[in-house]
């Protein structure tokens, strides 16, 4: 009785995939199922990505459809890379996700369904990685722009921080007094010449070094000066 039913069910699922299915032997074959994805599937003016195609070994045990099928996974010779989707690292969960429907059509042919299911399974596990990336991307834009605008905004004013910025410009200030008076004393220590002493007028008459017509003048001589004038009296 089961191998009726497999023969039978072989033949309705040629012609249902009359170019996707493959004989191995007379209880084994291969579907190859290629998904269906959204045209959005990229990232702006980028070439679409080829939507993934894996194929899907079916093995009759002998009491089939009483007996689960035994199943393995597999992606096409020369597949192109997807960059959400992966038939060799995918293929554990994908076929862990068949077992319920497995169960549930147990004495019934089920293949059509697997495949179904299978197909499903895999397009959503793309949908919900595509998303996730999206999500990510567009928190990092967020973040980078909340970073930028940080620079725009400057640190709110608070009675905490304004306490901070007064005690750093108060030490800032006595820092910069200090520099500056330890400077000016370093100064005043090399200087050795001393300014020359400054008579009056009136003192230069006092002591016979003018005329007395210059008593008037009550600007200021060096006393370097005095002592040429006296060399030339």
């Amino acid at each position: 009785m089961g191998r009726e039913e497999q023969v039978e069910e072989r033949e309705v699922l040629d012609s249902i995939f009359p170019d996707e299915i493959t004989d191995i032997s007379d209880t084994e074959y291969r579907i190859s199922i290629k998904l269906d994805l959204p045209d959005d599937d990229h990232n702006g003016d980028d070439e679409a990505p080829e939507p993934p195609t894996l194929v899907l070994y079916v093995r009759y045990p002998e009491n089939y459809p009483d007996e689960a099928p035994i199943l393995d996974l597999s992606p096409p010779q020369n597949a192109t890379p997807h960059p959400h989707f992966s038939v060799a690292a995918d293929k554990d969960q994908l076929l862990k996700g068949l077992e319920d429907t497995i169960q549930e059509n147990i004495g019934m042919a089920m293949i059509f369904t697997l495949v179904t299911t299978l197909k499903e399974e895999a397009e959503q596990l793309i949908t919900k990685r595509k998303e996730e990336t999206a999500k990510a991307h567009e928190e990092a834009l967020l973040a980078a722009e909340r970073e930028e605008n940080k620079k725009f905004h400057g640190t709110p004013v608070t009675p905490e921080t304004f306490m901070k910025w007064r005690e750093g410009f108060l030490k800032e200030m006595e820092e910069k007094q200090r520099k500056e008076e330890e400077e000016k004393l370093a100064e005043l220590k090399k200087a050795k010449v001393k300014e020359p002493v400054r008579l009056t007028g009136r003192q230069l008459w006092e002591r016979g070094l003018v005329g007395k017509g210059d008593d008037e003048d009550e600007d200021s001589i060096p006393t370097e000066q005095v002592q040429e004038l006296k060399i030339g009296a």
